[in-house]
C-alpha cells in the first residue's frame, strides 16, 4: 500500500506543480483561452492561485519524504481538497460545468491521499 500511496501523492503532487507553473509562468492573456475563469480575475490573484497550487504540491512530498513535520503532507492534500472545492464554485458561477467532472475527480483523489496519509 505504502507504494500505492506514493504514486497516488506523486500524481497529484505532479498535476498541481504543472498547474501552479503555468499560473506563475504565462500571462494571464495567455492562459485565458484554456482557463475561461482567468478574466474575472487580476494577474495577482491567478499569480497567487498557482503559488499555492505550487506549494500544495512541495508540501504533498517534501515532509513525508524527509520526515520532517510528515502532518503536512495530509494537510498538503485536505487544503488542495479546499483549492478545488473552490474551483468548482467559480466554475458553476461561471456556468461552465464541463469543468465540474475534473474538479471532483481532483477533490476526491486530494481527499483519498489526506486520508491514506493519516490512517
Amino acid at each position: 500500500m505504502t507504494i500505492a500511496l506514493w504514486i497516488a501523492t506523486g500524481l497529484l503532487a505532479a498535476i498541481y506543480l504543472l498547474a501552479g507553473s503555468l499560473k506563475l509562468t504565462m500571462p494571464r492573456e495567455k492562459l485565458a483561452p484554456q482557463m475561461h475563469w482567468v478574466e474575472d480575475y487580476s494577474d495577482a490573484q491567478v499569480k497567487t492561485i498557482g503559488a499555492l497550487q505550487l506549494l500544495g504540491a512541495i508540501g504533498l512530498i517534501l515532509p513525508a519524504a524527509t520526515g520532517i513535520l510528515p502532518w503536512l503532507t495530509p494537510t498538503a492534500a485536505f487544503a488542495l481538497l479546499v483549492v478545488q472545492i473552490l474551483a468548482a464554485r467559480v466554475h458553476l458561477r461561471r456556468n461552465e460545468k464541463s469543468s465540474l467532472p475534473v474538479n471532483a475527480v481532483l477533490a476526491v483523489f486530494a481527499l483519498a491521499v489526506g486520508a491514506l496519509w493519516l490512517a
